[in-house]
């Protein structure tokens, strides 16, 4: 698949998949197709994307949901959805989703030029017509980038596929006696995988109750608070 930059009027050379490209090169051409276009570029190889199935939007929207509830009780933290992502020299991917700390409380990522650079403390894919690239590529360059945590909706089969930065590496989870997800970069943060699979939107939300009622949870917004004063009181001085 190709993005053809010069059928649009553009001097610069088109994307394709499989072109190889420094991270600043394939921002430039990138910058110069139309927007509704979507490449990514993955270690150093680029990736066009085409059409979206109904499925895929739908579980994606059922996402960013499960995402959105645990945002309403936790402030610092917020989900972007489709965002571009200046990762490193040879990587500038967009997934589906990531949750970050905000720079304002401490976290790791900041916006550039309308784009977030660094590396997003959680990331989450959607995997359709994706599966090989999310598990495979992806998955090694998120940990190469220091993703301190990875899910993976996948489809056929239809399963949820959670990832945790051991060492460096993105190593799969299984989840808790109960069935659920808890994640460790962000407590209070716990899912239902099979109510991600269902979209079951109630299910989802009481789920991350549960998680943003726990002791974690509310010792980690303690500590956003803290460093969000720590950070104005560096500012002021």
């Amino acid at each position: 698949m190709r993005l053809d930059d010069a059928a649009h009027g553009n001097s610069s050379p088109g994307l394709f998949s499989g072109a190889r490209l420094d991270q600043r090169e394939f921002h430039r051409r990138y910058e110069a197709t139309p927007p509704e276009c979507k490449a990514e570029l993955i270690d150093g190889v680029v990736f066009v994307h085409g059409r979206i199935t109904s499925r895929h939007g739908s579980c994606h929207s059922t996402a960013i949901f499960w995402l959105g509830c645990y945002v309403l009780e936790t402030p610092g933290v917020t989900p972007l959805d489709n965002v571009t992502v200046l990762m490193g020299p040879r990587s500038e991917p967009q997934p589906d989703a990531v949750l970050i700390v905000t720079p304002q409380f401490g976290g790791r990522t900041s916006v550039e030029s309308g784009y977030v650079r660094g590396t997003p403390e959680l990331v989450l894919e959607v995997s359709d017509s994706t599966r090989h690239l999310d598990l495979g590529p992806k998955l090694a360059d998120f940990a190469r980038a220091g993703v301190s945590e990875y899910v993976v909706r996948a489809f056929d089969p239809d399963e949820v596929r959670w990832f945790r930065n051991v060492g460096g590496t993105l190593t799969r989870v299984a989840p808790d006696g109960d069935g659920l997800y808890r994640s460790t970069i962000f407590p209070g943060l716990w899912l239902d995988p099979a109510a991600l699979v269902s979209e079951d939107l109630l299910r989802l939300r009481d789920v991350v109750e549960l998680g943003t009622r726990s002791p974690e949870h509310a010792a980690f917004v303690a500590t956003l608070a803290a460093r969000r004063e720590e950070l104005r009181g560096g500012d002021a001085g």
